[in-house]
């Protein structure tokens, strides 16, 4: 920042204004000037630039003018949410003292609070359905921690990912608004592209004192109780975020009650590449539509809405609890309950963001006539659960809390004004002092008619008026024409083009009372209005129990009527490592699409673990694995799925290996993509895992590829036993089933018929009879010249290689009996030495990594 480094040659205001803005140096100062914020010197560069507002120039200080830009203090909002959007941060300085007893000084000012893109709370800067979390995280070695806060509900979780996958699909689950990382953080990589990186230092991460702020923010003498005394990395990131948290807030944080710990083995595990494939809040387009959350969430409050996202995000592997769910929502269906609860549940509204703001003391009058409808609720909703011995579960948590709801009944009018400081938000007859205040002020008009009719009567003068203005208070106003026949005792205090204004020593002192009658009337409001968050902040913690389970019963009624709606089935579970359904249907696709969904069968468990899928491009091979993943992943949120009877066994992870594309911003191929997204499958999966793979090795050559493609299929069916759908245009494939257990071939069927093709959509057994490529080509309006000249390459190409295509395909089969140990061959070595090598190999005893080696040398084969 220009010219500022010696304070002493600035005004008194600027000497001001430059100490406030050294304690925060990196962040917009907004500092309150009258009606405005302003802002000086480089921030008015930069603010007139994001916000697109006029940059101005203030007189001078220490010789140099002063570059300024400003925003108008009661539109301030709008200005707020922009720059948080752009991920920047502002320290909101106030006036907090008396002008008048300045006395030629400048007015006592305060950073009050600093509003960053993780901490807000403020109704207009938060996205209404979507989570919007403050994170950081700290490592030791090879070890992370992890902690997120949601300042607008104070749900607060630490977890230790285990690897730098696991923190990379957890940072991209929470998709925070704002990350605190250490300075020595040595995965920079994984964290470069987050939103809101803040650097901070290695202190801040200190275990004794995280430990020592958690005690003293609940008020305990340890963690025990919370289960979290064991991450030690997850605690030192939690320190770090509550430091942060109470530094920008500058205020008590009484909604910040606990702490929980994600343990990753309670969840079914789905990594940054699955949750992108399955698209279940973000499309592959980078929106909202046509995704699994745009379906499902027809949630009636935004905190329901919030939560249905947080659970599919994270399914649960806990069948008692997902059962638990099962039954609320078909106890909704069987009583018909769904149409008589909405109404009341969408009166809750935001509840949770509500009672956030009241922690924090920043929520407006109408949050609170807000919560009073949200509290008036409750009495219904409770009656309507307790029909039902497994609804009446919900019913204990909700609470009552008639008390409160008299509170805000008595003390707020139906329909206050946005704001405190602008007066007449406490209702008439809830205190009597302030009656009388009020009854001061408001008497004037009838004082001033009365006034009026006197002295026009006095004086004769028939044009005069009384009035009042902001700047000159009350006056008696006569026409020029008239003004001759002032009386001696008014004093002339305006002169206008028409006429002339005066003050009589009566309307002056009267003047005076009704002024002092108006700021009484506005101090006693604002000193009523933060007695009444004196009066709920005891009642806070159930509250926010009452919201919680408000927001999960929006969620589960939510569930009901999809299911009843969409006409889903309530799935079972089996302790056996199982997927077994009849007749689903992919959730989204089935309802974009403007004919009937062709419904498919899935039949995987121990003995039958791999199924390779063949059949055209467009056939439906995407669509039938995505839809297998999708109802697995909605049984694990409780809902009901599309299907006629699912059983879905033990599942651990989802994985998905679906479609590719550059990642130039990192340097990397298709291939590379496709590789480490399938390294990351083949190390990570498990027996209990469900694995989606779609056309793995179609970014090298045909060899290449085909040998990828085989080594992976035999890697999963043999070493790992995962169930999983495998789909290929390698024909070659479908002989696995012949050399592996467990392993089966489908396909999705086509009919061509006079150039044209019809996919049927339909999963048949058996591997699929041909291609169809040259088909799927001429439906695209590949030109049919260039089609007739492709058929007879085609035939061109099967001749030439008639001879040697049983050999290959031979070549292939016998490859697992191969023995030994793998080293890498020389570009010179024979057919023959390669043989003797692959002779010795034990497929058996080899990594992911070797197995991966060994195949890709068959191209030496063929």
């Amino acid at each position: 920042m220009q010219a500022i480094q010696n304070f002493e040659n600035h005004t008194p205001m600027m000497r001001q204004y430059l100490t406030l803005k050294a304690e925060n140096p990196d962040i917009l100062l907004f500092y309150r000037m009258g009606d405005f914020y302003e802002l000086f010197y480089d921030d008015a560069k930069k603010a007139a630039a994001l916000l697109d507002i006029s940059l101005t120039k203030r007189g001078a200080s220490a010789g140099e003018p002063i570059p300024m830009a400003g925003v108008p203090y009661h539109a301030v909002e709008g200005y707020l949410a922009k720059l948080v959007q752009l991920g920047e941060s502002v320290a909101i300085c106030e006036q907090i003292g008396d002008p008048a007893l300045a006395k030629g000084q400048p007015v006592e000012r305060k950073i009050v609070r600093i509003v960053t893109p993780g901490t807000v709370s403020d109704e207009a800067l938060l996205p209404e359905r979507l989570d919007n979390l403050l994170a950081a995280v700290y490592q030791e070695k090879n070890k992370f921690g992890l902690a997120t806060l949601d300042m607008s509900s104070g749900r607060f979780q630490i977890s230790e990912p285990s690897d730098t996958e696991t923190l990379r699909a957890e940072l991209q689950r929470l998709s925070p608004a704002e990350l605190l990382y250490c300075e020595d953080f040595a995965e920079m990589a994984l964290i470069e592209q987050a939103k809101g990186l803040r650097r901070r230092p290695i202190w801040e991460f200190e275990l004794g004192t995280a430990v020592q702020l958690l005690n003293r923010q609940f008020g305990t003498k340890d963690l025990k109780a919370f289960g979290v005394e064991k991450a030690i990395l997850g605690l030192c990131a939690a320190g770090c975020l509550l430091q942060y948290a109470k530094e920008t807030q500058r205020t008590a944080l009484p909604h910040i009650q606990s702490i929980s710990l994600i343990q990753n083995n309670e969840n079914i595990q789905l990594d940054a590449a699955t949750r992108r494939n399955l698209e279940l809040t973000q499309n592959l387009a980078g929106g909202t539509e046509n995704t699994l959350a745009a379906v499902i969430d027809k949630c009636v409050t935004p905190m329901g809405s919030r939560l249905l996202k947080r659970w599919i995000h994270q399914p649960i592997r806990n069948v008692h609890k997902l059962q638990q769910r099962q039954n609320i929502i078909k106890a909704l269906l069987e009583q018909d309950l769904i149409a008589e609860l909405q109404p009341y549940l969408q009166q809750v509204g935001d509840m949770e963001r509500i009672l956030a703001r009241v922690a924090l003391r920043t929520a407006r009058p109408r949050d609170l006539t807000r919560l009073r409808t949200a509290l008036e609720q409750l009495p219904d909703i409770n009656q309507i659960l307790k029909t039902s011995p497994i609804l009446t579960a919900l019913s204990d948590p909700l609470g009552e809390f008639s008390q409160l709801v008299e509170l805000l009944q008595r003390a707020i009018i139906d329909t206050p004004p946005l704001l405190i400081r602008d007066g007449g938000v406490i209702a008439q007859g809830y205190n009597a002092e302030l009656d009388e205040w009020r009854a001061l002020a408001q008497g004037a008009t009838q004082y001033l008619e009365d006034l009026e009719r006197r002295e026009r009567e006095t004086t004769g003068i028939d044009t005069l008026k009384v009035g009042f203005n902001a700047v000159h208070g009350y006056y008696i106003q006569i026409s020029q024409g008239q003004a001759h026949k002032a009386p001696m005792h008014y004093v002339r205090r305006q002169t206008l083009k028409n006429a002339e204004r005066y003050i009589i020593p009566e309307l002056k002192t009267y003047e005076d009372k009704v002024l002092k009658a108006k700021g009484a009337s506005l101090a006693l409001e604002k000193q009523l209005y933060d007695e009444i968050f004196e009066q709920i902040l005891p009642h806070l913690g159930a509250l926010q129990l009452s919201s919680m389970t408000l927001a999960e019963l929006d969620v589960l009624t939510n569930l009901a009527e999809r299911a009843e709606t969409l006409n889903y089935v309530q799935p079972e579970f089996s302790n056996e490592i199982t997927l077994h359904i009849e007749n689903g249907r992919h959730p989204v696709v089935e309802q974009v699409i403007k004919e009937p969904f062709i419904a498919n069968p899935v039949e995987l468990n121990q003995n039958r673990h791999l199924l390779i899928i063949t059949g055209p491009n467009m056939g439906g091979k995407s669509t039938y694995m995505r839809q297998t993943a999708l109802i697995t992943l909605l049984a694990h949120i409780g809902s009901f799925v599309p299907a006629e009877r699912a059983v879905i066994g033990q599942i651990d992870r989802i994985f998905t290996r679906i479609g590719a594309s550059d990642d130039l911003a990192s340097g990397r191929s298709t291939f590379m993509v496709e590789m480490t997204e399938m390294a990351n499958i083949l190390h990570q999966a498990t027996e209990k895992s469900l694995v989606l793979i779609d056309e793995i090795g179609r970014g090298t050559s045909t060899y290449d590829g085909l040998s990828l493609a085989w080594a992976c299929a035999e890697w999963l069916a043999k070493k790992l036993r995962s169930l999983t759908l495998f789909a290929t245009h390698y024909f070659e494939l479908t002989a696995l089933p012949e050399q592996l257990t467990g392993a089966a071939n489908v396909h999705l069927d086509a009919l061509e018929h006079n150039n044209s093709i019809a996919f049927m959509h339909s999963v048949q057994d058996g591997a699929a009879s041909k291609s169809y490529g040259l088909a799927v080509a001429a439906l695209a309006g590949v030109p049919q010249n260039v089609i007739k000249l492709a058929k007879q390459k085609l035939a061109h190409l099967e001749k030439i290689s008639g001879q040697s295509a049983d050999k290959k395909l031979q070549d292939l089969r016998n490859l697992h009996q191969n023995q030994g140990e793998l080293a890498l061959m020389k570009e010179d070595d024979s057919k023959n030495a390669l043989l003797e090598m692959l002779e010795k190999l034990d497929p058996d005893e080899l990594t992911p990594k070797q197995a991966l080696a060994y195949l890709y040398q068959l191209k030496t084969l063929i």
